[in-house]
């Protein structure tokens, strides 16, 4: 949710995309059924109602293939490198081989390991090497992937968070709320300040804000010291 979240708010899903977690992803191989449930997902595009894509999802017929797919570790084996071909494939062969995602990204959230995979021309998938400041650089898609270590939501630990082209990590909702509470701060003090300047009255100042008399004292005070 907090991988969705931010690129959400940020205007990097479309109307008809949609992410999802623990949700079947499903092909025919062989004349039969094939189906994984990656950690999470992104699909960029779907040609069909959300509605009817509500148990699972099919690349190509219902939209387009995932444009990630991430698997999370943890300490039951799951066999997110297994490159087994026959039914059922393994992890790895399913979203290289049949499926042809571009990237896949494999995490460890007990202590933050990530690996990150890109399909090259070749079709396999290839290692991403870190940038300087140690972001992934996603594959056919301005957006790189990095860790963070922090508490959201009561729980605190790495996660993996979003950063765009210009190396600004996208925010949560939470943070943006901070962040424009923190904006409209620093106006509010430049306010006071220039009408402090016009030799105002504490009470002027207060009422021209439609602030407390308290409010306009403490920044004053904070400015004092």
């Amino acid at each position: 949710s907090a991988l969705t979240e931010s690129l959400s708010l940020s205007s990097y899903l479309s109307q008809s995309a949609f992410t999802c977690s623990n949700y079947g992803i499903c092909t025919r191989l062989d004349g039969k059924t094939v189906v994984k449930a990656p950690d999470w997902a992104w699909v960029r595009a779907t040609t069909v109602s959300r509605e009817e894509i509500d148990r699972s999802y099919t690349p190509h017929l219902e939209g387009d293939v995932p444009i990630v797919v991430m698997e999370f570790l943890s300490y039951t084996e799951g066999g997110e490198y297994s490159i087994k071909s026959s039914y059922p494939p393994g992890k790895w062969f399913y979203y290289e081989q049949i499926l042809q995602v571009p990237n896949y990204v494999i995490f460890k959230p007990s202590d933050g390991t990530i690996e990150v995979f890109s399909l090259g021309d070749e079709g396999i998938y290839n290692p991403v090497v870190p940038d300087d400041n140690g972001l992934y650089q996603m594959a056919n898609v301005d957006l790189s992937l990095g860790l963070w270590e922090g508490t959201r939501l009561d729980r605190s630990g790495y996660w993996l968070r979003w950063w765009d082209a210009d190396g600004q990590m996208l925010l949560w909702g939470e943070e943006l709320a901070e962040q424009e509470r923190r904006r409209a701060e620093q106006e509010r003090r430049r306010a006071i300040a220039k009408l402090t300047e016009l030799n105002l009255s504490i009470e002027q100042i207060a009422d021209a804000l439609s602030i407390s008399v308290d409010e306009v004292q403490q920044c004053l005070q904070d400015r004092s010291e």
